[in-house]
């Protein structure tokens, strides 16, 4: 999955992808991070491997960017901490849906929380229509109208949207109170250590498996540090309501890329419901009235 986040340094490819090509990949990047974890859920289960996805990546962005711990204040503390959590929350949780749920669904269903954060948000009462059409693709993934999809993976999935609207909303605070990808880096090393006793508990010796270790290092860079790094080289060159509409195809790829690795398949109902909330998604990007480039 990628939320938008503090800002990491972004990595040296501008001048070799067009910048709409770094959206792409980055979303690539993330949905084959998924893909490769699910992939390796009869090894180890999704608490484990979210374990490990977020205490690696941790590890190496605190590697990269060598946060200052000390000389904050207790408030910026708590903040760390609540942002913290909500990332483990919501990786916790998407990874549980995906267990159950095709990630292309999982992704779409996802989507409720940043747009519920732009509902909320915004005084346009185009919005509410944009947001209106989002739920309808929702009501379409619900178990009543689609009795193939498992109920708890659903309901896993909009949980997680939950915490991904609070991870934006901290997420702005945070890159008032920290600098550059310091505060990424130190609340993923938060919410690793929040995930520790559950991924224990749930895995235990399996993760200290070497072959597992390795490919949990490989979903942790696909899925986080090089998608974030990508994500800031694009926002840096593009106005952010051209980066939400390319965004808006995450849920398309996120099918693609299951179904080639996992062979995960969707019936029509699935894929129109995905393409509504794919289309709410750009519309909401597509009328913010001031576009910057960052």
């Amino acid at each position: 999955m990628s939320p938008n986040s503090p800002p990491l340094k972004p990595l040296q490819t501008s001048f070799i992808l067009p910048t709409p090509a770094l959206v792409l990949a980055a979303i690539a990047s993330t949905q084959l991070g998924s893909a490769l974890a699910k992939s390796l859920f009869d090894q180890v289960g999704p608490l484990g491997m979210v374990l490990l996805r977020v205490g690696l990546s941790a590890l190496v962005l605190v590697a990269w960017c060598r946060p200052r711990w000390r000389g904050h204040s207790s408030g910026d503390y708590r903040l760390l901490v609540a942002f913290g959590l909500s990332l483990a929350i919501m990786n916790a949780l998407f990874y549980c849906a995906i267990a159950r749920i095709p990630i292309g669904v999982a992704v779409a269903l996802e989507f409720s929380g940043p747009l519920t954060v732009a509902l909320l948000t915004s005084r346009r009462w185009l919005d509410g229509l944009w947001v209106a059409l989002a739920a309808a693709g929702i009501v379409l993934l619900s178990p009543l109208n689609t009795p193939a999809l498992d109920s708890l993976g659903v309901v896993m999935a909009l949980l997680a949207g939950v915490a991904w609207g609070s991870y934006i909303i901290l997420s702005a605070r945070m890159g008032q109170v920290f600098h550059g990808g310091e505060g990424l880096a130190l609340s993923m090393a938060v919410g690793a250590l929040l995930l520790l006793p559950v991924g224990v508990l749930a895995d235990g010796r399996a993760l200290l498996s070497p072959q597992i270790l390795l490919l949990g290092l490989g979903v942790a860079l696909l899925a986080s540090t090089l998608p974030y790094s990508l994500e800031m080289a694009a926002l840096r060159r593009m106005p952010i309501n051209v980066f939400g509409v390319l965004m808006s195809l995450e849920p398309a790829i996120a099918s693609a890329i299951s179904f080639v690795w996992l062979g995960e398949t969707l019936t029509p109902m699935m894929m129109g419901a995905i393409g509504l909330v794919m289309a709410a998604a750009a519309g909401v990007s597509l009328c913010q009235p001031v576009p910057k480039v960052l």
